[in-house]
């Protein structure tokens, strides 16, 4: 079982499948497209919804129901470990003084380049 008491036990990766169905809304319905008139008349597409965080998954790529189920359990328990993992916080670097100093001169030559494209006087 995991460590924290606050986290479902799903988030486990040694959770059985039966602790992790347990935790899902399992959904059966015609998977469709290719695999003829089997795939078109039973319901073997599978969805899982796992109820406390609310992700869902589905697999129709099979026309047996098992073998969805079994895949639909290996997307959910990709996006669980997903959704587990917590990122590093980003460290911001500073940005050295020569590239302000190119920077800056950038913006000089673009603004000159604007400033000479404009009308000419007229008062001439």
């Amino acid at each position: 079982m995991s460590a924290d008491p606050e986290q479902p036990s799903s988030l486990d990766p040694d959770a059985d499948d039966d602790s992790l169905l347990a935790e899902c809304r399992v959904e059966t319905f015609r998977a469709g497209g290719p695999g003829g008139q089997h795939q078109n008349t039973t319901d073997s597409g599978v969805r899982l919804t796992h109820l406390p965080t609310d992700i869902s998954v589905t697999a129709r790529e099979s026309r047996s129901q098992h073998r969805n189920r079994k895949m639909a359990l290996v997307r959910l328990r990709a996006a669980l470990q997903d959704l587990a993992r917590s990122e590093k916080p980003r460290i911001p670097t500073k940005v050295p003084k020569r590239e302000k100093r190119e920077r800056l001169e950038a913006k000089r030559r673009r603004s000159e380049l604007k400033r000479r494209r404009g009308k000419p006087d007229l008062k001439d």
